[in-house]
């Protein structure tokens, strides 16, 4: 009977200390969200903020390497919402996530303040090295919905990732990314010179069409030499 009102009451402190997370986002949400109609409404039915809020609090747990409890309120809440947010990723004041479904947040994933992500975007690791593997990104950036950002690298602060672009690289403050992979196309509001270096930003599709139509040339040279001898 002491375990089952022990477990009670740690059900009421998590939801407590859940609301308290949540009450606090939901002035930001209301500024940024413009489908937002009220605060009521944030509260119960966004499923971003409240994987966000979970995660705050799994983190914790994380960090007293608890990491079973850390995990299974992450997978808890991923079920729930259909966000997965690693408990060991460290993410700042005022993270939205719009919409939601699909995101995925990488262990040593680091997002700073007032940043805005949307649905389908992974925050993910390249290879099965340990250590940092996850990017890091700065303040206040916007992540288009679909994109993939993957790898240990910078996504500068106030920089713009445009939807379905696929990052491999830093990228620079103040900057926006579009494309697979993605390059990028602005630096503090101005466009990037035409003769962008593309050697540290190959397209891997046009590598691999610029190959077929060299062997076609060569095999057409071929057998152009074959049909002659024959004559």
């Amino acid at each position: 009977m002491i375990a089952l009102y022990i477990f009670a009451a740690l059900i009421i402190a998590y939801f407590l200390v859940f609301s308290v997370i949540v009450a606090i986002e939901v002035p930001k949400i209301m500024d940024r969200d413009p489908a937002a109609r009220n605060p009521l409404e944030i509260f119960l039915l966004y499923s971003g903020l409240h994987a966000v809020a979970n995660h705050r609090i799994a983190h914790v747990f994380y960090k007293l390497k608890l990491f079973f409890i850390a995990r299974l309120i992450s997978q808890t809440s991923r079920a729930i919402t259909g966000i997965e947010i690693h408990p060991g990723a460290k993410i700042g004041k005022g993270f939205f996530i719009d919409h939601g479904m699909g995101v995925v947040i990488g262990e040593t994933t680091v997002i700073g303040d007032n940043c805005t992500i949307y649905q389908n975007v992974t925050l993910g690791g390249t290879g099965k090295d340990k250590g940092k593997r996850h990017p890091t990104i700065g303040n206040n950036v916007m992540i288009g919905s679909g994109a993939k950002v993957l790898g240990p690298f910078t996504v500068g602060s106030n920089s713009k990732i445009a939807a379905n672009a696929v990052v491999l690289s830093e990228v620079p403050e103040n900057s926006t990314c579009v494309g697979v992979p993605a390059r990028v196309v602005r630096i503090n509001n101005k466009k990037v010179a035409a003769e962008l270096d593309q050697i540290h930003i190959p397209d891997p599709v046009s590598q691999e069409i610029c190959k077929m139509h060299m062997l076609i040339d060569e095999l057409n040279k071929k057998i152009e030499k074959l049909e002659g001898d024959k004559q």
